[in-house]
Order: structure tokens, then sequence, then C-alpha cells
């Protein structure tokens, strides 16, 4: 019962912050037993793997799994609803499909991890290392502050903010000095998405929407732009050296301050 009533506070603690900014990490204990121990171990966790079905996929919702080692494991579509993943090591991991809606990523190593239409909602992965990780068709509002995503794909992914559903804040994916050098972002959706100081030096931006997205500081050098739309984006103090198919973009005339960008 004890654990019911905690879990449940913790879960409408959860809402309340994201309500504000997607800020998770306020007023939390970040060092607290739940916040770094496990309740489970590998074995523990392959044994519930061994007992899912298509119809009744692993659940892991709130479970304590920080600093395990889960890496190469199949994990597609299992449930990691508000769980906490802080320093787990899931590289090479498959997570196709998988729900990691308000779950703890922090300083997780997904490195190589197979994410194709996971559902990342308010998760919070500052500093998450997702090196050539594959998010393609994913749906991620998460916190990727200081994340390294080299050469990792989102091909085809939602990151923007969907304006029609915003009852709990400006829910959108959050990359602010993340490392995405040579990221695939062909046709992804990042609108609104706050990308200031992160690294795009060499990113394939092909076709992805950065309507009003936050570009401040980005160094976007090298960066394939073709057929992607800036209409609203906000330029200032980007770098924008040597883009490859700039006068293909979209709507580049009515990104905000143009006159700021770095150009050489």
């Amino acid at each position: 019962m004890t654990r019911t009533v905690a879990f449940a506070t913790l879960g409408l603690a959860l809402v309340a912050m994201t309500a504000s900014a997607q800020d998770m990490i306020r007023g939390v204990d970040l060092t607290s037993p739940a916040m770094v121990s496990a309740e489970m171990t590998r074995p523990d966790v392959e044994a519930v793997l061994a007992e899912a079905s298509a119809a009744r996929p692993a659940d892991f919702t709130g479970k304590r799994l920080s600093g395990l080692d889960l890496s190469g494991l199949d994990l597609s579509n299992a449930v990691f609803r508000a769980a906490r993943l802080n320093r787990a090591i899931l590289r090479d991991a498959k997570l196709d499909g998988a729900i990691l809606d308000q779950a703890w990523l922090l300083d997780a190593d997904l490195t190589g991890a197979s994410l194709k239409s996971a559902h990342l909602f308010a998760s919070q992965m500052a500093r998450a290392r997702l090196d050539g990780a594959n998010l393609s068709g994913a749906r991620i509002a998460a916190d990727l502050t200081g994340a390294s995503m080299i050469g990792a794909s989102i091909a085809d992914a939602k990151l923007g903010a969907d304006m029609r559903n915003q009852s709990m804040g400006l829910m959108r994916a959050v990359l602010r000095s993340a490392n995405l050098e040579r990221l695939n972002a062909r046709n992804a959706d990042l609108s609104r998405v706050d990308l200031e100081f992160a690294t795009l030096r060499g990113a394939d931006l092909s076709g992805a929407s950065l309507k009003n997205a936050e570009l401040g500081g980005a160094d976007l050098t090298g960066a394939i732009v073709i057929d992607a739309d800036f209409d609203g984006a906000d330029l200032v103090s980007a770098k924008l050296i040597a883009p490859n198919g700039l006068d293909r973009a979209k709507n580049f005339d009515k990104a905000r301050n143009r006159e700021r960008l770095i150009r050489e």
C-alpha cells in the first residue's frame, strides 16, 4: 500500500512538473535510492520478457532499473512508463515500439540501440548517449539536453510540438547543447524544437520541418538542408557555413535573425 501511494505521488509530481516546460528534474533528489538503484536484475528482466506476448507486452512501469546492464536485449514494445533507467546500459538493445513516457534515462547508454517508432513523451534523457541509435518514426518529446546522438537517425520522427494538444505546457523535444553531428533527420518534424547551441555539423536535414525551431548558436556547418522548412526558425548566432542545398531550402527568407547568422 505504501509503495502504491508513493508511486501515485511520484506520478502526480511528474505530471505537475511536466506542465512547467518539461522540467521534471527540479525538486527531485537525483541521488535518492529511487533514482540510482535497481529492484530487478538482468535475469529478472529476461524472465519478464520470456513471459511477454504480443497481446501482453513486458511491463516495467515505475520499476527501478538504474545502472542495469541490459545491452543487446530485445525489449520491443515493452512498457517503461515512469521507469527509472538512469545510467542503465542499453547498448545495441532493441526498443522498437517501446513506451518510455515519463521514463528517466539520465546518462543512459543507448549506443547503437534501435528505438524505431518508440514513444518518448516527457522522458528525461539529459546526457544520454545515443550514438548510432535508430529512432526513425519515433515520437519524441523528451529532454535530451547535452545528449550525444552522433550518426543517429531520427528520420520521419516527430519531435515537434503538437499545437493542438498543449494542455500540459509546450511539449517538444529539447536538444539544447546536444551533439547531433551527422544526424539523419530526413523528413523529421523539428518544429518548435529547442536546438540552441546544438552541433549539427554534417547533419542531413533534407525535408525536415524547422518551423519556429530555436537554432540560436547551433552549428550547422556542412548540413544538408534541401527542402528543409525554415519558416519562423530563430537563427541568431547560428553557424551556417558551407551548407548543402540552401538554395533549395523552403522559407529561408522567413527565418528570424538571418542577419545575425555566422556564414564564414
